[in-house]
């Protein structure tokens, strides 16, 4: 079986050793680092995610620390939403685009003081990028990336683990609002929110040396609930209609292409990198949209997807940029970035290594 040969370009979490004696069975590589993706049983981690509470690492989604005189108009500079009602203990989900408008990230911005910000980040060197814009302007911040490793609980009885750990004030977190805490001495931020549409929270470790002794005392409290570990779960994020940055998109891909364009903010000023470009797209309209689709072949197979081709009365009109089965659908569903030409309900083909499947295009989320 090939195996990932050790590099030091590829680091490991702090709660690497704690996901090994978990029984992690597979990694993709993430930001320069290893991400858990599977413990060995998808149905168990899947259940756990929807009926229980499911314990992630998810470390790879690391942080992008700017701070300095300077740092709320840089943030606000590479952020195609409006920041101006951001307040401290608050975060906001933004799409960072490039000069031609095209998606370059889709973040979670947390503010933790005046000119105190942290970017928690999708698969891109964004570090380099907001340095790039902050010299390009020249502005006065300090961006580096922290000593900083989110874990996840995620699930509908994530909210009671975290309460019994930290107490009802949890329960009082609005999504993505976060608070700034310790337990058992390890500083921490704790933050309602997390890839699933399950209910859930990030807690960010903020001292890389205790990443096995903060999982084990997450574990230990999560017993009572059955809690287990797990990953960012493919199947419940295709269900819930969430996108995946640089997986579900490509270099071409704008904010209004992948149901972003709510996000977007036209009247920021002109020099918001990216604004100026996104005003064309959108009085132009886009040229593509992310819908989904429903596989005529039922039966469970492969969800390892490589932007299939999709046709229209034999004609090439996008890709389904991801697939699963989907227990809730009882059939193979995933999304299509496709020509705006493509609507809800149309027949389509999908061009399988293994064949061509017959498709129903539908609208996002499927659930």
């Amino acid at each position: 079986m090939a195996q990932i040969g050790p590099s030091t370009r590829l680091r490991v979490s702090p709660f690497y050793q704690a996901t090994l004696a978990e029984g992690v069975t597979s990694f993709s590589p993430y930001n320069k680092m290893l991400m858990p993706v599977s413990y060995g049983d998808l149905d168990a981690e899947y259940s756990r995610l929807m009926q229980g509470v499911s314990q992630w690492d998810v470390s790879v989604e690391r942080q992008v620390e700017i701070t300095g005189p300077d740092a709320t108009t840089l943030v606000q500079l590479i952020s195609v939403r409006d920041l101006s009602s951001i307040q401290v203990g608050r975060g906001k989900y933004i799409p960072m685009c490039d000069h031609r408008g095209v998606l370059i990230n889709d973040p979670v911005v947390l503010m933790l003081g005046q000119n105190h910000f942290w970017l928690s980040i999708g698969d891109d060197n964004i570090l380099m990028w907001a340095r790039a814009i902050a010299a390009e302007r020249g502005l006065k911040v300090v961006v580096n990336e922290p000593d900083v490793s989110p874990m996840a609980l995620q699930g509908p009885d994530a909210e009671a683990v975290m309460a019994s750990l930290f107490g009802d004030w949890v329960k009082d977190l609005k999504y993505f609002w976060f608070r700034e805490t310790e337990l058992q001495g390890i500083p921490l931020v704790i933050q309602r929110s997390g890839y699933s549409k399950q209910g859930g929270f990030e807690i960010y470790l903020r001292d890389g040396n205790r990443g096995t002794e903060l999982w084990n005392i997450v574990r230990e409290a999560g017993a009572p609930w059955n809690i287990g570990p797990g990953a960012p779960n493919t199947t419940e994020r295709i269900e819930s209609g969430l996108l995946s940055y640089g997986g579900d998109s490509d270099d071409q891909t704008n904010p209004y292409e992948v149901r972003l364009g709510k996000y977007v903010n036209l009247d920021l000023g002109d020099e918001v990198v990216g604004i100026t470009a996104l005003r064309q797209i959108n009085r132009e309209g886009p040229k593509r949209h992310q819908l989904g689709v429903i596989l005529g072949d039922q039966s469970r197979h492969s969800a390892h997807f490589v932007w299939y081709e999709i046709h229209k009365e034999g004609r090439a009109v996008g890709h389904m940029t991801n697939g699963t089965y989907s227990p809730r659908a009882k059939a193979m569903i995933g999304y299509a970035l496709v020509s705006t030409s493509v609507e809800i309900g149309d027949q389509v083909s999908v061009l399988r290594e293994a064949g061509i499947d017959a498709a129903r295009i539908v609208d996002l989320p499927f659930f």
